[in-house]
């Protein structure tokens, strides 16, 4: 018989996994009932909290904040341009660079989706109560800035060093 595992503390990436996928399952029949998959809901939510931009959003930053690798995106891209919910051009500024915006259609889809999402997350609140979920939301905020690299405290420790 083998040795149990050497873990002490529970499996976090899987919980937040599980967290994720359990809050999908609410969420996932209404992208389904629009045509859309989670990559593209993750876009179209990126393009429509970003809308006010006069220039659209630079494809590299929908991809950071829909978590989207660049090929990924460029399908997914394409098959929401093929169905009228985005616009891709070229960067003012840069023209190597590409842009997005979403269409009328686009940010009409995000404001319907948007209320159906907002109601899920007002019963959580409910359920859950408000202090509790500005918990979970700040301890969320906590643990993605205490991974991310370059963060704050080695910098400091850094910056005492040199």
């Amino acid at each position: 018989m083998s040795e149990p595992t050497p873990f002490i503390h529970r499996n976090l990436p899987r919980l937040l996994l599980e967290a994720r996928e359990a809050v999908m399952l609410h969420t996932r029949p209404s992208l389904r009932e629009h045509g859309l998959s989670d990559q593209q809901w993750r876009v179209l939510r990126v393009l429509g909290e970003h809308a006010r931009l006069p220039g659209g959003v630079e494809t590299g930053r929908v991809a950071r904040e829909a978590f989207l690798l660049g090929p990924s995106l460029t399908g997914v891209l394409t098959r929401m341009e093929r169905d009228g919910l985005i616009a891709r051009g070229r960067c003012p500024q840069d023209a190597r660079r590409t842009v997005v915006r979403a269409t009328p259609a686009g940010l009409k889809l995000v404001k319907r989706l948007s209320s159906t999402i907002e109601s899920h997350y007002a019963w959580m609140e409910e359920r859950l109560g408000k202090a509790r979920l500005a918990q979970l939301y700040g301890l969320l905020d906590e643990v993605i800035a205490l991974e991310l690299p370059g963060d704050t405290d080695e910098q400091a420790i850094e910056e005492d060093t040199e």
